[in-house]
């Protein structure tokens, strides 16, 4: 049965992974969506609408019909026995999230959380403060919301402090695990934040709300205004937590010397992205023009940090080297060293191993890709591959990879 286990875990992995894209496309979509509807509504004209306390509406085509959305100024005057709450959305996402988290991460925490050339440490230590990570992330978020957030330009220094903190944690992370689970727990940590936003706040304040309103009671306005700014928030988290997310895929990324930086900068520019389409749909309403020079600094943010990754031109010897003819000998002394390891005929991760020239070359598409394109081999670079050696194995694929 433990021969089996890998290939379960394999199974979970993936399905675990589809199933998270799918509530992550329905949740974001859903926010996406009413951040645009919420932004683009117009007073109605109507006096029908008017008395029945409609504050604004959007007429919409789609699907070869016609849509109407009406927002109330508070709520209907007798509440609809059919409400529908948007909030299974976000649960499926973390939930499947944590579960994917923890078949990937912490049950293969001595290979995935540590790195011991970042920080030596036990794989229970690094579970324990991987976990913490997500807790002190969203508590650090809440306090700053709740402290802040009603003051006098309160928006402002809330988005300051929640900059402070994504920075501190994109460097503390960076000290502590390994490059890969670094960047993907400062995506879990924003992804925890905008879950517990919604279950913390957002649905048992609109909760309160609909039993004020069928009480007959007056309506506590604190409730509608923290749903919407959490709820302003979760948007703009929304794109740097897909960044990080698809960044821990790219091994050059969260290699690079100063990864926490790169991490940031990835993020920042999907915020400054985001706020342009935000707030174009507001400046759409009000006759303004939209704000693009927002979506610009994010991608000239991005095109800097394309040319500040940019590896150096080669060197005359570098260059001489790579019209020279790679033997095999070469790159199977550099499989043996930093790759047989973990492939082998005893251990087989991934159901791959490389001990004979047989299997070098049935899975050299696989080494090349791995190791040279995406960098991601050996996991935490392990076995400490040189640049070198990668440029070696590419010199060697590219000609062939004749095992002869």
């Amino acid at each position: 049965m433990a021969a089996y286990w890998p290939y379960a875990l394999d199974w979970a992995n993936l399905l675990l992974r589809w199933a998270h894209v799918v509530t992550a496309i329905a949740w974001i979509g859903s926010s996406f969506y009413f951040v645009f509807l919420d932004s683009s509504l117009t007073k109605p004209t109507d006096p029908d609408l008017v008395g029945k306390g409609v504050d604004g509406e959007l007429w919409a085509v789609h699907g070869g019909g016609f849509y109407h959305p009406q927002k109330y100024r508070v709520a209907p005057r007798q509440m609809p026995d059919n409400l529908h709450w948007f909030y299974w959305e976000a649960y499926s996402t973390w939930l499947t999230g944590f579960a994917l988290f923890t078949v990937l991460y912490l049950f293969n925490a001595a290979t995935f959380l540590v790195d011991k050339s970042v920080h030596d440490w036990s794989a229970g230590a690094a579970i324990g403060a991987a976990l913490g990570f997500l807790v002190a992330g969203w508590a650090v978020y809440d306090a700053i919301c709740r402290v802040f957030g009603r003051r006098p330009h309160g928006d402002l220094i809330v988005g300051a402090g929640l900059l402070v903190l994504v920075v501190f944690a994109s460097w503390l992370a960076c000290q502590l695990f390994a490059g890969r689970a670094a960047f993907l727990l400062v995506g879990a940590m924003l992804a925890t934040t905008m879950s517990a936003n919604v279950f913390v706040w957002i649905i048992p304040g609109q909760r309160k709300v609909v039993a004020q309103l069928k009480a007959g009671q007056p309506v506590d306005p604190v409730h509608g205004w923290r749903a919407k700014q959490r709820s302003v928030h979760n948007t703009y988290f929304t794109l740097p937590v897909l960044i990080a997310m698809l960044s821990n895929h790219y091994g050059w990324l969260y290699a690079a010397k100063g990864n926490w930086a790169v991490l940031v900068a990835l993020m920042l520019a999907g915020a400054l992205i985001r706020h342009s389409f935000v707030a174009r749909h507001k400046a759409g309403v009000l006759g303004r023009r939209a704000p693009w020079e927002y979506a610009a600094l994010g991608t000239v943010l991005l095109a800097g940090l394309v040319l500040w990754m940019a590896p150096p031109p080669p060197s005359a010897a570098a260059i001489a080297a790579a019209t020279r003819p790679v033997g095999f000998a070469e790159v199977k002394s550099v499989i043996d060293q930093r790759c047989a390891l973990c492939h082998n005929a005893q251990l087989q991760n991934k159901g791959i191993a490389l001990h004979t020239p047989e299997l070098v070359k049935l899975h050299a598409q696989a080494i090349y890709q791995q190791s040279v394109v995406l960098k991601l081999m050996p996991m935490n670079n392990a076995t400490q591959i040189t640049e070198d050696e990668r440029a070696l194995i590419k010199r060697w694929f590219e000609a062939g990879a004749a095992v002869n």
